[in-house]
């Protein structure tokens, strides 16, 4: 206790003595400001007040305030010039910098919509989000124009530090924002495939804003980092929360995300004092140690389940988030204490301010506390809908049966109240698989992984074997320099989960595929191999016909590319029904039978090779030519060789 900063302590203890918030699962109370100015208004009386403030730090670049709005201001006096005005949307297609920043705002000055376009994305995917918005103007770089196979019929070209080449200052004409009207467009992938654009309202973004300065009480000191990429919705409450309070904003250069330690390093550096963290990277560094020269004050974190709690000498508040993108990036929000609750993973919070939270059940009727049931999310921070999609806006924004005249938004989520008015996270309802008649949840799963004391991190998913048996698989990263073995994983979940919740194979990594949302990237998750599956022993391979027939069977079964002789086929994750379809493979392949017992006894290649042999031997005498022939040929390609031997 001792190394813990004496605020970190008044904060914890007064944390237990300070009334908790209300369960009430509808909004808390409206924040009535003397103002409704919108955020680029915000940033404007910013700027004429603290102009000489930093505003924007990127390497050695820098902008105060008064730059920061000038520029943007030239920028938009230039897009109104080609017609961007109310509801119209403008692509933004830079690298992150400064640059990145001024268009946006610029696009907000002139009146219109931005549409951040990641340049990291395939250019396929780039081109289609571009055409579906139907965008008249792109602004970008010089060279990054070139990337972009064609074009809307306007193009603003923007140096590193936001300036506009090949025009002068234009003073913009005054826009009057209203809360309704369309601020940014973001496009998240959608359940066909195909990328939908969300659009976000000037209220939904103000609601964030001002919510985020009272939570966090942002102060001109503080110094926020922006660490997401334009195109994933946090870096909308990276950048706007603390512009239109007049902090600095510190984006860093050639930072590697999968690094924790880097990360970490650069936010000491920098002096960081509050910081957003997608999950995965979060839940690492959090277990890091923090020099007592930390600025950093709080962790914001979300995107993915929080899986772990802090551990009691972390020097800052950490916060769990929950928000769809359709909801204005954040629509929950908590702090996650030491005390580890058992058997519960962290929460995600309370509604934020002018926010309303239901779990509702396929009636659309509210679920009793501890019941689980379907997120779905009403007030200030909902999106207008989906862009071009009225089908999809309809059956996804429904009229709320609470509020005659309010929308809610269905999420998929799946979450329950806890008894203090809290929300705990279930996971998807589209994630949840099922195997032999089994529904499983994944996270719950992982929830019990993550316990193992060399576990990490990890992820639940499913593979297709050869048989076109559904496989559970586990994506674990171990604690630094540890090995677990299948056995102990195995034997760790069995001691808590049913049979069928056990993972067939543990696939080791060195850290968790991310996307550029900083959530897990389920699709780049690798197959399970003899290279990267956890095994107890080291590989034997094949070492008769028997056995080389034997593994080519088996290896396919569990979806892996090969097994060792010494393997135990139900540690790998084999059961009954493939037991069943293996025993008819080796009755097809050598023409005798194998009971289930009998693979229970001789769970490997090696035993199963044994007893085939000892079978093959008893019908030899039996045997007509044909049928010794057709044995031969169903084994190695030199299997007589062996065999006259």
């Amino acid at each position: 206790m001792a190394n813990l900063s004496s605020n970190f302590l008044v904060e914890q203890i007064s944390s237990i003595f300070q009334p908790r918030q209300t369960p009430d699962i509808q909004a808390r109370p409206r924040l009535h400001d003397r103002d409704e100015l919108c955020v680029p208004d915000l940033v404007a009386a910013q700027a004429a007040s603290t102009p000489d403030a930093p505003a924007i730090r990127h390497g050695k670049v820098s902008l105060t305030y008064r730059e920061l709005d000038q520029r943007a201001s030239w920028l938009a006096g230039f897009l109104q010039s080609k017609g961007v005005g109310r509801d119209v949307v403008v692509a933004v297609y830079l690298d992150r910098s400064p640059a990145m920043i001024v268009a946006a705002l610029g696009v907000l000055k002139a009146g219109g919509a931005y549409l951040p376009l990641d340049p990291s994305h395939p250019q396929e995917r780039v081109m289609l989000m571009l055409r579906d918005s139907h965008a008249p103007v792109l602004i970008t770089g010089g060279c990054m124009r070139q990337d972009l196979s064609v074009c809307p019929e306007h193009v603003a070209i923007l140096d590193t530090e936001g300036r506009l080449a090949g025009g002068g200052p234009c003073e913009p004409a005054a826009v009057a924002h209203a809360a309704e009207d369309l601020a940014y467009v973001i496009y998240t992938s959608g359940s066909t495939g195909q990328p939908k654009g969300v659009e976000l309202t000037h209220g939904g973004l103000r609601n964030l804003a001002r919510w985020h300065h009272r939570a966090f009480q942002v102060t001109p000191a503080d110094r926020a980092g922006q660490l997401a990429a334009l195109g994933f919705d946090a870096a909308v409450w990276e950048i706007w929360p603390y512009l239109t309070a007049g902090a600095s904003i510190h984006l860093p250069e050639g930072l590697c995300m999968n690094e924790p330690e880097a990360v970490r390093d650069w936010l000491v550096a920098q002096q960081i004092s509050i910081s957003f963290l997608a999950t995965p990277l979060a839940e690492r560094m959090m277990m890091l140690d923090w020099p007592a020269t930390a600025a950093l004050r709080i962790m914001l974190t979300g995107a993915d389940t929080l899986h772990h709690y802090p551990p009691r000498r972390l020097r800052f508040r950490l916060v769990n988030n929950y928000g769809p993108t359709e909801a204005t990036v954040v629509a929950t929000s908590g702090t996650v204490y030491p005390h580890e609750q058992l058997g519960r993973l962290p929460s995600i919070g309370y509604p934020i301010d002018n926010v309303q939270i239901h779990i509702l059940n396929e009636s659309q009727q509210p679920v009793a506390p501890g019941e689980p049931g379907e997120i779905h999310i009403g007030g200030d921070g909902l999106a207008r809908g989906y862009r071009n999609r009225p089908d999809l806006t309809q059956k996804s924004f429904i009229p709320s049966p609470f509020e005659p005249g309010a929308r809610l938004y269905k999420t998929g989520d799946l979450a329950c109240h806890l008894p203090d008015g809290q929300i705990a996270f279930l996971g998807r309802m589209d994630e949840q698989i099922k195997i032999r008649g089994f529904r499983i949840e994944p996270a719950e799963i992982v929830k019990v992984l993550d316990e193992h004391p060399q576990v990490l991190a990890s992820v639940v998913g499913t593979r297709k074997a050869d048989s076109q048996d559904t496989l559970l698989v586990a994506w674990f990263v171990p604690v630094r320099n540890a090995e677990p073995s299948h056995t102990d994983l195995r034997n760790f979940i069995t001691a808590r989960l049913p049979e069928y919740m056990v993972p067939a194979a543990f696939v080791k990594l060195e850290a968790l595929p991310l996307n550029s949302s900083g959530k897990v990237d389920r699709s780049a998750l690798p197959a399970p191999s003899a290279a990267n599956t956890v095994r107890d022993k080291a590989f034997v391979a094949p070492r008769s016909p028997s056995e080389e027939r034997l593994a080519s069977m088996v290896a396919p079964l569990l979806g892996l590319d090969r097994v060792s002789v010494e393997d135990n086929f139900f540690m790998l994750g084999g059961h009954s029904l493939l037991g069943t379809q293996l025993i008819a493979r080796v009755r097809d392949a050598f023409g005798v039978e194998l009971t289930l017992r009998s693979l229970f006894d001789a769970p490997t290649v090696a035993c199963l090779a044994l007893q085939v042999e000892e079978l093959l031997m008893e019908r030899l005498d039996s045997m007509t030519d044909d049928e010794a022939q057709r044995i031969l040929a169903a084994m190695a390609p030199n299997a007589e060789q062996v065999i006259d031997q």
